[in-house]
Order: structure tokens, then C-alpha cells, then sequence
């Protein structure tokens, strides 16, 4: 009876502390009351034009338009949409923009035609008004540009990466997916004197969408089912990633025109500015970014690594263990993908008291890098080598052996910290060609051993 009462104790608690998660995660599945309108929220370039140094005069700019070039909608999983992909208020974003730089001073191109009907009713307005048409106060004239700002937002790019991952045991199990889309922006500086295109440059945003679940559906008795699930979504809005790509545009035509000489900043010492340095370290940087904005590695031909793990030994003894495993290793490439390499390792064989082994282990291998060229970079290998039996203790009367040829296959994981440094995990599978490494000579199938090692790479 006792037991019976713990079971169901046992049982009950998990499920209660569940079911008390699932509420309390409730506000952030479920908004459950209404948000009063704010102040537009800030982007981290926002930030940085505030910071930018103050110029010696301020440009005079017109935007005409500021237009959506994709051409596309909305992507649906059914149906068709009539909702374009990007905001068409691109415009809007430039000027305020231009305005929160500091660095230019906005004119009104874009409404120019109902600018141009207002002024006529005023002057229409003010001439019914006067007693005599000469006494007619003239209006101001209109302030003219000396830069036009074109270009616009050039391509929307859908799943440019996606992925996800996800573990299910006995009905409990959780998922997750991610999706990246990006928006680039092209912004060119035109002088109105001459039309000479002054300067172009061009941005771009990643736009990220992700998704997490975790549920539980199973019978945890007779007739008894548990289900229970819960989960959240999170997409970047594409309005304020356009946003931040059109800031970054406006930062990127003062910097590069500052470098240039179009323009001058009140200081002539703002060349070393923070947002200066910040940008050219940045621009240094893109050289080494792909077109999925993925870090690309500048690797040396020579390297040499050091890693340490466990193996266990697979054989005619049961009940192996996990022991010790290091290696040192040398490698020299031969072309992008392709390296050879120069290994030695130290393991320790073990099958709980019936076998123990020290081994040293040289070996030649093969690497082929599947990403060479970015920060990280998975690599298969094959070789051979020999293994030498430091110390064996084998049962008494069995054969002994000191060296013993082997093939080795295996796969690593390179991520590059610098120019110079990497961590890596390596796995290894190791099979002998001779079956008598434990002193028997059993079954169809040879010895081998398997090795999990994580250590450092250095290139030189």
C-alpha cells in the first residue's frame, strides 16, 4: 500500500510542478491586455548617428523617391498574398534618417507637387486679399538641393539559412527552427550641379525568425494520457531591419565622403572619431564575410594540434571502459581542401579487470576540409599507421604482441578563434588489422577502438 501511495506521490509531483510552468509561462503565449501607443523604438545605428562628429556645413539634400526594387510579396504557405515583402515607406525612414545624423538638412521633393499647389493658394489667397496687386507680399523662394539622394531597397532574400534541431524519447521532446532572410539597400549622393554620382554605397540586414516547442503526450497509465505542450515563436520586424540598413547607408555616405573630401567635419581631428574608427574596422572586417555574412578564415599552410579525450577499446572481452586518449598532430596543406597530416597518440585500452592496455599509436592521414575557407570547418580524414603495446596484462597463456598495423577513419570540428588559434572536437574509429591486441584471436570481426578528444589547433 506504502508503495503504491509513493508511486502515485512520485508521479503527481512532476505533473503539478508542469502544469504550474505551463500557467506561469501563459503571459508570454497569451497577451492578455492591451499596450498603449509609444515612441517608435530605437535601432542600434540610431544610436551611432547621434554619435557621428558634427560637420563644418550642413548638406542640403533632396529625396525624390527612396523605392521598393524588389518586386516582391509576402510569402505564403498557401494561397497568394498582395502584401508586399518590404515597407513602402522607405522615403519616410531615409529623411528621418538624414535628420538624425545632423549631417544633412532635408528638403521636400517627394510631396514637391502639392508643396508647389499650396504655395499657389497662398499666393492666390494673399492677392484677394490686398487692396492693390503691386502691395502683394512675394513669397520666399524655394530652397534648392545641392546632393540628390537616390537608390533603394535593391533585394529581399528568402531562407538564405534555415535549420533547426529537435529530440523526442518516450513521447517528451522539444524542436526548434530558425530562418534568415536579408534586405539590401543601395544609397548614391548625386550632385545636382554637375549629376555626377559623388558616391554610392550599400547595405544589408539580416532579418531572423525563430521558433521553440516542447511537448509531452504520452499514457502514464491505463486510460491516463498526459499531454502537454508549450512553445514560442520570435520574427524580427522587417519594417525596422529596413530601418537599420537605411541608417547604416546614411552613416556609410558621411564616413566614405569624409574619407574622400566630399565633405569635412567641424574637427578636423573626428578622422579619429569612435563611429570613424568603428566603420573602417568594420569595412576591414566585411573583407573577410562571404555572401551568407559568414566569417571566412585566412588558414596557414602548416598547423599542428593537441587534443585530449577518452577511448574505449571493442574487442573479445566484454565490458569495456572509457580511458585515456591524447594525440599530438602535424599538417601541411597541399591545396584549399585537401592536407596530409602526421599523428601520434597515447590511449589506454581497458575491459574492467580481464584487459588493460597502454598503446602508442603513429599514423599517416588524409584530410579533406568540407568549409576551408570559414571560421568553422568540418574535416574528414583516413589513414594507417601502427600501434605499439607498451604493457598488456592478459590472462595467463594467452599470445602476446607488441606492434599491430590499424586503419583510422574519423571526422572533426574547427572552429577558428583568430588568424593564429582554433578549438576542435575529433572523433576517431580505429580498426586493427591484426585481432591479437588483447590476446585472443576470436570472431569474424577484428579489435578496434573508438576516440572522443577535444583540444587546440595553431597555425603557423
Amino acid at each position: 500500500m506504502k508503495k503504491h501511495i509513493t508511486r502515485k506521490v512520485l508521479f503527481a509531483a512532476p505533473v503539478f510542478f508542469l502544469v504550474i510552468a505551463i500557467a506561469g509561462c501563459g503571459s508570454y503565449m497569451t497577451p492578455l491586455r492591451t499596450q498603449r501607443a509609444t515612441v517608435g523604438a530605437q535601432t542600434q545605428i540610431t544610436h551611432e548617428l547621434t554619435l557621428l562628429p558634427e560637420p563644418s556645413d550642413k548638406i542640403v539634400a533632396a529625396v525624390y523617391k527612396f523605392r521598393d526594387q524588389t518586386g516582391q510579396y509576402k510569402a505564403m504557405e498557401a494561397g497568394s498574398s498582395f502584401s508586399t515583402a518590404v515597407t513602402q515607406g522607405a522615403t519616410s525612414i531615409l529623411l528621418k534618417a538624414l535628420e538624425e545624423s545632423g549631417w544633412f538638412t532635408p528638403i521636400e521633393r517627394e510631396g514637391l507637387s502639392n508643396l508647389l499647389n499650396e504655395r499657389k493658394i497662398i499666393r492666390s489667397s494673399r492677392a484677394n486679399l490686398a487692396p492693390d496687386e503691386g502691395d502683394v507680399p512675394q513669397l520666399p523662394p524655394l530652397l534648392f538641393a545641392g546632393v540628390i539622394l537616390e537608390g533603394g531597397i535593391i533585394s529581399y532574400d528568402t531562407n538564405i539559412l534555415t535549420g533547426g534541431a529537435g529530440l523526442q524519447y518516450f513521447g517528451a521532446g522539444a524542436s526548434g527552427k530558425y530562418r534568415q532572410d536579408r534586405v539590401t539597400v543601395y544609397l548614391r549622393a548625386i550632385a545636382t550641379k554637375s549629376g555626377r554620382v559623388l558616391k554610392t554605397v550599400y547595405t544589408s540586414k539580416t532579418i531572423l525568425s525563430q521558433m521553440v516547442d516542447v511537448g509531452v503526450f504520452r499514457f502514464v497509465k491505463f486510460q491516463r494520457l498526459l499531454e502537454a505542450e508549450t512553445g514560442y515563436s520570435f520574427n524580427e520586424p522587417p519594417e525596422m531591419c529596413v530601418r537599420e540598413a537605411i541608417e547604416k547607408a546614411v552613416l556609410a555616405l558621411v564616413v566614405e565622403g569624409a574619407i574622400d573630401g566630399l565633405w569635412q567635419f567641424k574637427d578636423p581631428g573626428a578622422m579619429d572619431s569612435y563611429v570613424v574608427r568603428q566603420y573602417l574596422l568594420e569595412k576591414e572586417q566585411s573583407r573577410s564575410m562571404d555572401a551568407l555574412d559568414l566569417n571566412l578564415a585566412n588558414r596557414r599552410p602548416l598547423s599542428a594540434s593537441i587534443t585530449v579525450g577518452g577511448t574505449q577499446y571493442s574487442g573479445d572481452y566484454s565490458d569495456p571502459s572509457w580511458t585515456l586518449a591524447a594525440q599530438a598532430m602535424g599538417s601541411m596543406q597541399l591545396n584549399e581542401q585537401f592536407s596530409i597530416g602526421i599523428a601520434a597518440s597515447y590511449d589506454e585500452l581497458s575491459a574492467q579487470d580481464r584487459y588493460s592496455s597502454t598503446i602508442l599509436q603513429g599514423k599517416a592521414l588524409l584530410q579533406y576540409q568540407m568549409m576551408p575557407n570559414y571560421q568553422i570547418n568540418p574535416t574528414l580524414y583516413g589513414g594507417g599507421g601502427i600501434v605499439y603495446a607498451l604493457d598488456q596484462s592478459l590472462p595467463a597463456g594467452e599470445s602476446e604482441s607488441s606492434m599491430f598495423p590499424v586503419l583510422t577513419g574519423g571526422a572533426s570540428l574547427e572552429y577558428l578563434i583568430n588568424r593564429s588559434l582554433g578549438v576542435m572536437f575529433m572523433f576517431d574509429y580505429n580498426y586493427l588489422l591484426d585481432d591479437a591486441i588483447d590476446g585472443r584471436d576470436r570472431g569474424k570481426i577484428n579489435d578496434y577502438f573508438i576516440s572522443m578528444r577535444t583540444g587546440i589547433s595553431l597555425y603557423f
